[in-house]
């Protein structure tokens, strides 16, 4: 039985909405570009950030696209001057509620302002925001031409960064509470590290009774870091290292164990220097593991093995692959001679790709004769 149609006109078409379809979702449907911070595809609604809000024809007040019905008949502007006044608004405020240096251009001129020169002091760097270029609040603020010294910045600007654990740089100053990190924590990851504490003005997220990530149930998938849509969570490795004008994305499949994840690579000057999920691919739909996510710079490690090696007494001596396995062979028929089949056992490489791991249970099993195969990720 098929889903009930209605319609409704927005911003003068008529368009066709499935029962139960918010209005953003409805625009969504039809290409029509509403801008939001808080939105996280898959969770619940929350109308927190307030910049989808449109105009409603009948309607006291603006309402969030993003929690709002859409109702037969509805009356829809998302444009409209008010519209964009008040989204101008929310974004200067939010910009004003913390350590927010985007550089946006100004009426009087287009430089940096002494606030944000001040902000590159604070943080050590000659940098601007590790998210420079890939923060959605400096783009909209860009979009609506919302300024950054309206409004007076409130004391959570001064708030230290949490540098505590070696995976997520966790920077208070710089969250505009938008929830996006606690629905992936609690929604999509269902981790539930992660929650919003305190209240009014001392609002913030907390992990553990506000205590740092490393002493919480943090698995450190990271998923926070994809979610957070300004520079309050960053991945540690690739802060002020990956910028998205020097990116090159190639895709591939997470190496670490059979699931098959879909990831990209973000490659710098020949290097990986950040890995994210890709989102709506199948099977992880943008979700990654704590080693899918960190677990790349071991391909760089300088104790990397490249050539066999073969121990005699207490020190190692480098071999030729040839050697190396017709060492191994003869080794194994050896202890086969002598004891039987069941007195090897191997293990394989949770880095192996599925089709390796296969081979490796083939050998013990068909060739060597023992059942005594086991894979690391089990343990």
């Amino acid at each position: 039985m098929s889903e009930k149609q209605e319609t409704l006109i927005m911003n003068g078409q008529s368009l066709a909405f499935r029962t139960g379809q918010t209005l953003l979702e409805v625009a969504e449907a039809h290409g029509i570009p509403i801008p939001t911070l808080c939105h996280l595809k898959g969770t619940s609604p929350t109308g927190a950030c307030r910049v989808c809000v449109v105009e409603v024809e009948g309607a006291r007040t603006l309402l969030p696209a993003c929690s709002t019905p859409a109702a037969a008949h509805m009356v829809v502007q998302t444009e409209s001057r008010r519209v964009v006044a008040a989204r101008r608004t929310i974004l200067e405020l939010l910009l004003a509620s913390g350590n927010h240096n985007c550089a946006v251009p100004s009426e009087e001129n287009g430089d940096w302002t002494e606030f944000q020169l001040r902000v590159q002091a604070a943080d050590q760097t000659d940098d601007l925001c590790p998210a420079w270029g890939d923060c959605k609040l400096q783009e909209l603020a860009y979009a609506y031409q919302a300024r950054s010294d309206r409004y007076p910045r409130t004391a959570k600007a001064g708030l230290p960064p949490e540098l505590a654990n070696p995976m997520i740089v966790r920077d208070f100053s710089r969250c505009i509470l938008c929830g996006r990190c606690v629905q992936a924590c609690n929604e999509v990851q269902v981790n539930r590290a992660i929650s919003y504490g305190y209240r009014g003005a001392d609002s913030k997220i907390v992990a553990a009774g506000d205590r740092p990530l490393a002493d919480s149930d943090c698995v450190f998938c990271g998923e926070c870091i994809q979610a957070c849509p300004v520079g309050a969570l960053v991945e540690k490795k690739a802060r002020y290292t990956w910028r998205p004008w020097k990116d090159h994305k190639i895709r591939t499949t997470c190496p670490y164990c059979g699931v098959g994840c879909q990831q990209w690579l973000h490659v710098q000057d020949g290097r990986i220097v950040k890995v994210s999920g890709v989102e709506d691919a199948e099977p992880n739909r943008g979700r990654l593991c704590v080693k899918g996510r960190f677990g790349y710079d071991f391909i760089y490690s300088e104790e990397r093995l490249k050539t066999p090696l073969i121990r005699e007494g207490d020190d190692f001596r480098e071999a030729s692959w040839e050697e190396a396995l017709d060492l191994v062979a003869t080794r194994f028929k050896a202890v086969m001679d002598t004891h039987g089949p069941d007195a090897i056992a191997g293990v394989s490489c949770a880095r192996s790709i599925n089709e390796d791991s296969y081979q490796m249970q083939k050998l013990f099993r068909a060739a060597i004769g023992t059942n005594n195969i086991d894979h690391c990720a089990r343990t």
